[in-house]
């Protein structure tokens, strides 16, 4: 499957939030523990569209970005259907209309990055568009982190250049 450039209406999301660099979410669990907290709790989140679970990825308005050093934003939520009713410790975010770039990642989660790599690192510049702070993933059904047929949505938000 190619990368494609889509348009994707606005949603909402509610759920729980971290700010850490990669090395820190790897070392001490952070996305994982805020996935497991996500579905312990997810009976107290009333609003919520579904079982299926965004990880939105914030990154800083910053020039030399290195997400292995610097810290970013991470939310685990799920989709809502408006901001009313947060459980306390969640956090409510809107994700903006936007154009994203849409890949669908197949395999372990612990190759993701090669995925992301190939998409900030070649695609998207040869294809003439620029990142623009954000990107996130869709788990759903498909989502089995340690298995070969583990399926995850990536969804790039870009700007044409």
């Amino acid at each position: 499957m190619e990368p494609k450039v889509i348009k994707k209406p606005s949603f909402q999301v509610i759920g729980y939030h971290f700010e850490a660099n990669l090395r820190e979410i790897e070392e001490k669990n952070l996305c994982k523990e805020a996935f497991e907290k996500l579905q312990e709790n997810a009976d107290k989140f009333l609003n919520k569209l579904g079982n299926h679970v965004y990880l939105i990825q914030i990154y800083p308005l910053k020039e030399d970005f290195n997400p292995f050093e610097d810290q970013f934003t991470q939310i685990v939520g799920y989709e809502g259907s408006d901001s009313s009713d947060v459980p306390e410790g969640a956090i409510h975010h809107t994700v903006e209309e936007n154009l994203y770039v849409a890949y669908t990642h197949q395999g372990p989660e612990a190759e993701l990055h090669k995925t992301y790599d190939y998409l900030y690192g070649k695609w998207i510049g040869e294809n003439g568009y620029i990142p623009i702070r954000y990107d996130f993933e869709l788990w759903d059904e498909r989502y089995k982190p340690d298995s070969s047929d583990n399926e995850i949505d990536l969804f790039i938000a870009v700007k044409k250049q």
